[in-house]
């Protein structure tokens, strides 16, 4: 398992809302599909629920 997020995802968007954005779990953010998918591209971090195929590839911007 990663890291727990940081900062970093807020250059994305300046908040990042709970609930739709992402949830927490074990200490740790869980990006969600809606947002992953508003992002626009795939960061290629195995995001649990990363929407883009095939998944996992740096840069993807093809939906499933």
């Amino acid at each position: 398992m990663g890291k727990p997020l940081d900062d970093r995802f807020t250059r994305f968007n300046n908040k990042l809302t709970e609930g739709e954005d992402f949830y927490l779990e074990n200490g740790y953010r869980v990006l969600t599909k809606e947002y992953l998918t508003k992002r626009g591209y795939c960061c290629s971090n195995g995001c649990r629920h990363c929407p883009y195929w095939p998944k996992h590839i740096k840069g993807n911007t093809n939906l499933e």
